[in-house]
């Protein structure tokens, strides 16, 4: 991935894609976040639908631009959903995004994460770096859904992800990477208090399949989708605040405010460094 072909797609152009393009983006994700993932594809200028049961999530995906699966509960009937809703978007050829919340922490969460890659085309996978680390099969600490530990060889460890399933792969953490199977970028962008609030990474998550359902190029809607999320918790954190609940409700005002003019005005210069 060359930091050139992705910086020529102006981060302000994809703001004002997404708003004028209006993408419906199904998610089938979890009751701990559908309502701030619904409420995050809106403010970025898309159109939330959280069909989630065998049958109407397969017809819903007819209509969808993007098709987002989050992995973060797995009742046998969402897990079948998943699967009816992604083999309908791959047949038509939209873009399907995988969040591989918690994988590598049970068995059952393991299985369903690599059942979905043995039978589906995803465009972008986005996940922590324990969850990519585990899905690289290489050693990671997840305890329940969150990573924890030193993962030094993270871009690595997502070119070879990227490599083995054909998607674009957001690697989040301290510093994001967004890896394909030509390099990676690490982006410097985001605030410590994202990581106060329950449920940022599957925002994260929504974020990249709005941006995937608007943008032609993923590896443009991944960089700029993350991108665009980290200069949103920086500014949710220049607004006033108590503390986290005050922060996560300025964090959704500012992903609202991230409009391409908003963006045409901010020095972008040293956000996204080449690594490999």
């Amino acid at each position: 991935m060359s930091v050139t072909d992705v910086v020529a797609g102006d981060l302000a152009d994809s703001l004002r894609t997404i708003r004028e393009t209006e993408p419906l983006v199904q998610h089938l994700t979890n009751t701990v976040t559908i309502n701030d993932v619904a409420n995050l594809t809106l403010h970025w200028g898309g159109l939330p639908v959280m069909a989630d049961s065998v049958g109407d999530a397969g017809e819903m995906a007819e209509l969808a631009r993007a098709v987002m699966l989050n992995i973060g509960q797995v009742p046998e009937e969402r897990v079948d959903a998943m699967h009816d809703a992604a083999r309908t978007a791959n047949e038509r050829g939209i873009p399907v995004i995988l969040d591989p919340v918690g994988v590598g922490s049970t068995p059952t969460r393991q299985a369903v994460a690599e059942r979905l890659l043995s039978e589906i085309e995803f465009t972008a996978i986005k996940g922590n770096y324990g969850e990519i680390s585990a899905l690289a099969g290489v050693e990671a600490e997840v305890k329940g859904v969150e990573s924890v530990g030193d993962y030094e060889e993270i871009e690595r460890t997502a070119r070879s992800v990227a490599e083995s399933t054909g998607a674009v792969v957001v690697a989040s953490g301290v510093e994001d990477v967004v890896a394909d199977a030509d390099g990676a970028v690490r982006l410097a962008a985001g605030h410590e208090l994202l990581g106060e609030v329950v449920g940022t990474g599957c925002m994260l998550g929504g974020t990249v399949a709005t941006f995937c359902g608007a943008l032609e190029d993923p590896r443009t809607a991944a960089v700029h989708g993350t991108l665009a999320f980290g200069l949103a918790g920086e500014r949710a954190a220049e607004m006033d605040h108590a503390g986290p609940g005050s922060y996560r409700t300025n964090f959704r005002d500012a992903v609202a405010g991230m409009t391409g003019d908003v963006a045409a005005d901010l020095d972008l210069e040293g956000r996204i460094e080449q690594v490999l």
